[in-house]
């Protein structure tokens, strides 16, 4: 690009030009003083503070391609906000192409955006919490409203730079792009942004330093590359091949009762030990659930039994203690315990079996009688696996679901909205 070269009216320096006919005004490095060159006769219009340089992060006159053209950065201004009391700052790049006209570069926080004019005017688009626009067939949701002012400038602009200019300026999202309606007393304009990364920026002028790291989540960033409606219909997918799994396995499951008997036993008879008849375990090796059931009544009873293979003698030894309590108090009524257990033995072959019961209870206060039945179950069906699967399945989805939410409450809560999220204009 060609360069014309002009001499501050203020301090003398050299000003260099390289807008062509567009620059309206520029500010001498040196002194700060903004520059009225539309007019051969160049004039001062204003001038900033010394306290006020702000250092670009970028040089001015550095080139950058952005969509395979070459833009060159012809100026540099800061911009603030005072929100509650607090003021936030950015900047922003002109860039000019001799053959595209201008674009802009913003940063706060290490967050860029590549701005371009919009094509065409938004039209209102209402909703009962947040109004929007419509661009180009997206919606945008309303971020935030503010009075933006310039704080510091350098460089050259093709407008009539003003010290303090401030203009009223609302930000609508669509992730990763930034509606910004700009208005001031004589017009209304439209700009886009596209969220660009700072590697990206830093590759685009090949720049030989990293940029400064992105802090926090700005407006337009785009949310983590998750598709949460995605991740919801394949954890849907696995919940529903897990149920057709567990209808399955009941199915297959024999659940036959083999053996169902009931029996009476007082801790005053010696001869307490039972042997049940004969019954028979059909089909492949799988489990069996012996269940005792009792007629406990604040009392407990301890069955010591044993499976016993009538051919081949394998026996499998367990025992279960069943107690059942019961009352009333101050707080009301009461219960402790369970008057019925059960318990799964595995892969148990199949044959001819008989259970060995000898029964216990407490002889305290006199001797302790009840009653109590014993059932067999062949193959009973096992879902505990299954139903601890379930939430694992789930895991997933409510982690990335909960990531997603935490990422829209960082974003919304520099905006007009802090309680809103916009997770589903992300999806």
């Amino acid at each position: 690009m060609k360069v014309r070269a002009i001499e501050c009216p203020n301090c003398g320096a050299s000003v260099e030009l390289r807008g062509y006919s567009h620059s309206l005004s520029a500010v001498c490095i040196q002194c700060l003083s903004v520059i009225d060159t539309s007019q051969p006769e160049l004039t001062i219009l204003k001038k900033f503070q010394e306290q006020d340089r702000v250092r670009p992060l970028i040089n001015l006159g550095s080139r950058g391609r952005f969509g395979g053209k070459l833009y060159e950065i012809l100026g540099m201004q800061e911009r603030r906000i005072v929100v509650d009391g607090t003021a936030y700052s950015w900047q922003e790049y002109l860039l000019f192409n001799p053959y595209s006209g201008f674009r802009y570069l913003s940063v706060y926080r290490g967050h860029w955006n590549f701005i371009e004019p919009a094509k065409g005017y938004p039209e209102p688009a209402m909703k009962l919490v947040n109004p929007g626009l419509m661009y180009l067939g997206e919606r945008f949701a309303h971020f935030q409203t503010a009075e933006a002012e310039t704080s510091f400038a350098m460089g050259e602009f093709p407008w009539r730079l003003e010290v303090g200019q401030r203009v009223t300026v609302k930000d609508y999202i669509a992730p990763p792009r930034l509606l910004s309606e700009e208005i001031t007393p004589d017009e209304v304009t439209y700009s886009v942004g596209t969220y660009q990364t700072g590697e990206e920026i830093a590759k685009a002028f090949s720049l030989s330093t990293p940029l400064p790291p992105a802090q926090g989540i700005f407006a337009n960033q785009p949310a983590p590359a998750t598709n949460l409606k995605s991740v919801w219909v394949t954890c849907g997918l696995l919940v529903g091949a897990l149920m057709f799994l567990i209808t399955v396995i009941g199915a297959m499951s024999r659940n036959e009762v083999v053996f169902d008997q009931r029996f009476h036993y007082s801790s005053s008879d010696p001869e307490s030990a039972k042997v049940t008849d004969v019954f028979e375990l059909k089909g492949r090796t799988s489990n069996v659930e012996i269940a005792a059931e009792t007629n406990l009544a604040n009392d407990w009873m301890y069955l010591d039994m044993s499976l016993i293979n009538t051919e081949t003698g394998q026996a499998w030894d367990f025992g279960r203690e069943v107690s059942y309590y019961f009352g009333r108090d101050s707080d009301g009524n009461w219960t402790e315990g369970d008057a019925k257990d059960s318990v799964i033995i595995p892969s148990v072959p199949s044959g001819k079996y008989y259970l060995r019961v000898d029964p216990d209870m407490s002889n305290d206060n006199g001797p302790h009688a009840a009653s109590y039945s014993l059932k067999v179950t062949r193959d009973v069906p096992t879902y505990w696996l299954m139903w601890l699967a379930l939430p694992l399945l789930m895991i997933p989805a409510i982690w990335r679901t909960i990531a997603r939410g935490s990422f829209e409450t960082q974003r919304w809560a520099e905006s007009d909205y802090v309680s809103s999220s916009s997770s589903s204009d992300d999806d």
